[in-house]
């Protein structure tokens, strides 16, 4: 079982459809014409869909509240993805909150993620899941995860 769907109040949707669809790169899927809503693929209708529901649609006139959302992506294109959102004038984040310029390490899992806010202020990520062994203790930098002493075998 996997998440299929979400649904986030904007404040303009062509403007969070631009972002979504040129920063985070998510196909565009379907403007429903009777409301103030955009959908958008999340990697293929088969895989996932959001929906992005403007102060104009039902469900969108409440107050937006910040929401988070967590694409998982390849290491590789997890570093691409932090390059073109500095490229974007985006800012990234650690897990702490501190803006750093590469991936974050939660040792436990293990993961590589970057942290981003969207123009509503939602708080996105883009994670990887680490194929090395988990360390319950280690919170920091992809260079340190990387930099770190290896336990035996």
């Amino acid at each position: 079982m996997h998440l299929y769907e979400t649904h986030l109040p904007v404040a303009d949707t062509e403007l969070a459809r631009e972002f979504y669809t040129r920063v985070v790169g998510l196909p565009f899927a379907y403007r429903d014409p009777t409301r103030d809503i955009v959908f958008l693929w999340a990697t293929s209708k088969e895989q996932g869909m959001i929906g992005l529901w403007g102060p104009g649609a039902a469900r969108g006139s409440r107050p937006p509240s910040e929401q988070h959302l967590a694409f998982a992506v390849s290491l590789e294109r997890l570093f691409a993805m932090i390059k073109k959102l500095r490229e974007n004038g985006v800012a990234t984040f650690g897990f702490g909150g501190k803006e750093l310029e590469e991936p974050s390490v939660i040792g436990w899992m293990p993961s590589a993620q970057i942290y981003f806010r969207d123009p509503d202020g939602h708080m996105l990520e883009f994670i990887t899941i680490l194929p090395d062994s988990p360390r319950a203790d280690f919170i920091g930098t992809y260079s340190e995860w990387k930099a770190r002493p290896r336990s035996p075998s």
